[in-house]
């Protein structure tokens, strides 16, 4: 038996969560198990929780999009018992238990090596939110985008995304300008990187299609307006880079950036991005990685303590990351 988040679907459709003892039997097919050290509370695993999305599409359900542990059974010759191993996406608490949970059976294939200079809990603390702003940083960078080019922009700044963008595109050498809600968190995005810190009231509400040009590129973790706005402002030939969808999932813009300057809008997947993707990513955050930036970015709690932590995500009470110390 270990000890799991269980997600059910309550008669009149509404999500139920609770802390329960699962038995190892009922785990989902896969050819290798870990014994889970840490996860990770993301703002998917949030929507999940409370129900307010619809992220789960098989129930019951164990949340939990990342995970880090080690093999303690497997059938495959790359992850032999006792490999240290990271796990992000792949439809975790979505369609396949995923990493709040003690226990996690799934395909080797989903599987990535830990990096050796990076612990379990480093692992976690990066998690999908470090690796979906690497992917992104590599996106602006494969497309062009050079620190002389200009400031880059990052929305949802204060989040676990936003605030890896904006430490990794500052390590890198670029300008980076910061949209928050939370303008009290200031002097840490400042510590993380960020040149300058703008109200996010300033571009989540409707705009014209074509607008003063600002940034060379940007990290937008947010959609709707935001996204619309940012790309009416970003200057001729400028990437933005879209993978979050906080403020909401339409776009509400023309192709006025695009035919008339140019710019690009790269979609950044995280949860089914090749093997090789993962590989540089991770590649990249072992290398460059400041232990002093997790301990910053990251809390850790226990999982008794998930489900409300859930709640105040949703509602924007929460900064940075949440660890969930699966020993705890």
């Amino acid at each position: 038996m270990f000890k799991a988040i269980m997600l059910r679907k309550a008669e009149d459709g509404s999500t139920v969560a609770g802390i329960e003892m699962v038995d190892a039997v009922d785990l989902p097919e896969g050819d290798v198990e870990v014994q889970v050290a840490y996860s990770t509370l993301n703002y998917k695993d949030g929507l999940a929780i409370t129900g307010r999305g619809p992220v789960v599409r098989k129930w019951p359900m164990i949340p939990g999009i990342d995970l880090a542990g080690t093999v303690t059974k497997s059938t495959s010759a790359d992850f032999p018992e006792g490999s240290e191993v990271i796990v992000n996406g792949h439809g975790m608490g979505e369609v396949h238990w995923g990493g709040l949970a003690q226990v996690a059976r799934l395909p080797a294939a989903w599987l990535t090596s830990k990096p050796e200079s990076l612990s379990l809990k480093d692992t976690a603390s990066i998690g999908t939110a470090g690796y979906t702003a690497m992917l992104s940083v590599l996106a602006l960078e494969r497309h062009g985008i050079k620190v002389d080019d200009g400031p880059i922009l990052v929305t949802g700044a204060n989040g676990g995304v936003g605030s890896f963008a904006v430490a990794i595109l500052a390590r890198r050498g670029f300008e980076v300008h910061a949209s928050t809600g939370r303008p009290a968190e200031s002097q840490r995005l400042q510590l993380l990187g960020a040149s300058k810190v703008i109200d996010r009231a300033e571009l989540s509400e409707k705009g014209k299609p074509l607008q003063k040009e600002q940034w060379a590129g940007a990290v937008d973790c947010v959609g709707s307006h935001t996204l619309a706005n940012i790309c009416a402002q970003t200057r001729y030939g400028g990437v933005v880079t879209a993978c979050g969808l906080a403020q909401g999932m339409d776009f509400p813009t023309s192709v006025a950036p695009f035919i008339l300057r140019g710019i690009t809008l790269v979609g950044i997947d995280s949860v089914y991005a090749s093997q090789a993707l993962r590989n540089e990513a991770w590649s990249c955050l072992a290398r460059e990685t400041d232990r002093a930036l997790l301990d910053e970015i990251a809390d850790t709690v226990g999982l008794d303590d998930c489900i409300d932590l859930a709640h105040k995500l949703m509602s924007g009470q929460v900064k940075g990351r949440i660890v969930v110390d699966l020993a705890i």
